[in-house]
């Protein structure tokens, strides 16, 4: 080597060890504006799992108890049991109440005395549900009561359970 290049090759190696400043410019990085998310490198940037963006993204919309309340329809039978839920399904949800319809007005009866279970049950598994009581209907039967001369009273036994 010549005397030349020698100190330049010291300069280079000085300056890539660290120990002595370059002679040339640096270039400064540019640091993201604090508004700029979509900036490499900053945080919350980095991967997450899918379940996880979902989880946030239903939180952040508030469909997490309209959710819950569609996992208690769909999960019914493990709820209430298959003997049960073969006989009775989920009608409908209003200000807290789980509407339950049944097959037969001794359904009722059976699932009326199951409604602390199933209500801790429910609670349980879903609490974001909301559901705060449950109420247990008959089956569906036609009304005796036609027009406006229908005398006021109580109408038909249970005749159809």
């Amino acid at each position: 080597m010549s005397d030349d290049e020698l100190p330049e090759t010291l300069a280079t190696y000085l300056r890539l060890r660290g120990l002595e400043p370059t002679a040339r410019g640096r270039r400064r990085r540019r640091r993201p504006a604090e508004n700029d998310e979509n900036a490499p490198f900053t945080p919350g940037r980095d991967p997450a799992a899918v379940g996880d963006v979902l989880a946030s993204f239903t939180r952040q919309a508030g469909w997490d108890p309209d959710l819950a309340r569609e996992d208690v329809v769909t999960m019914w039978a493990e709820v209430v049991g298959e003997a049960n839920a073969a006989r009775t399904r989920p009608t409908g949800f209003r200000d807290g109440v789980l509407q339950v319809s049944c097959d037969s007005t001794a359904w009722v009866s059976q699932l009326k005395l199951m409604r602390r279970h199933i209500l801790t049950t429910i609670v349980q598994r879903f609490p974001e549900a909301g559901i705060d009581n449950i109420t247990f209907q008959g089956p569906d039967v036609p009304s005796w009561k036609h027009g406006m001369r229908a005398v006021p009273g109580r109408g038909p036994r249970d005749t159809y359970g």
